[in-house]
């Protein structure tokens, strides 16, 4: 099962997240009209759509990703392939490559390759942007079993970061922080859509539990920060 929802009617394909993460992004890197964005694993791509308008870039972006939606920006440049084989074969250089809550799906050594052939494909200033959750103090709602397996998926992402850290020295980290308000009903839909990776390899009797456990665990509206470690190389 592949995944697919977790940008589908979700905060996070929300004007207003996607304007304060994009409002984050400009914070950290200077971009303007004549930039060049890269997204690999870009969903849906409302974050690079909206990016490209703000800035009025002269160029669409490029996103990248496995699955093709129906409902995908077509402010962008969507493009259905691995993202390895993509820049091995383009000659295009980018002033910004975002790489957004997936490079915990990929092993160790495909991350290394992946960042090590982006490194080639920016320009003189240009940056990778990594996003993953908040390893340590992360808020997000959960019922038992899905505690379990983001600990287990959180403590990956903390040896990710560290690794990359290690192979580039140089690199900066930033937290991103997005308040969330969400109705139990609508989480307990996100959860049935399997928003998150974490959620992916459940079965219906467990998802259907750990709804229960949402019902009995949350109030009617839920309360929480959406917190994201940015590291950049």
């Amino acid at each position: 099962m592949s995944l697919k929802n977790w940008d589908n009617k979700t905060w996070l394909s929300s004007k207003k997240y996607i304007q304060s993460f994009n409002s984050f992004l400009l914070k950290q890197k200077k971009l303007n009209e004549n930039s060049n964005i890269l997204d690999i694993g870009c969903g849906r791509g409302k974050i690079l759509g909206s990016l490209s308008s703000r800035l009025k870039l002269k160029t669409k972006p490029i996103g990248i990703d496995i699955e093709i939606h129906s409902d995908r920006d077509r402010r962008i440049k969507f493009k259905k392939i691995d993202a390895i084989r993509y820049l091995k074969n383009t000659k295009k250089k980018f002033d910004l490559i975002l790489i957004k809550q997936t490079i915990h799906l990929l092993d160790f050594n495909k991350i290394k390759r992946l960042v090590s052939i982006c490194k080639t494909k920016l320009k003189k200033e240009g940056n990778i942007y990594i996003f993953t959750l908040e390893t340590s103090k992360n808020e997000i709602p959960t019922f038992l079993l899905m505690k379990r397996r983001l600990d287990i998926s959180l403590n990956r992402d903390k040896k990710i970061i560290t690794f990359l850290s290690k192979l580039y020295p140089k690199n900066k980290i930033k937290k991103f922080s997005y308040k969330v308000k969400i109705s139990r009903n609508k989480y307990v839909e996100m959860i049935k859509n399997r928003y998150i990776s974490t959620l992916l390899s459940m079965n219906s009797n467990q998802i259907l539990k750990g709804i229960n456990e949402i019902n009995h665990k949350y109030r009617k509206a839920i309360y929480f920060n959406d917190k994201l470690i940015c590291l950049i190389l």
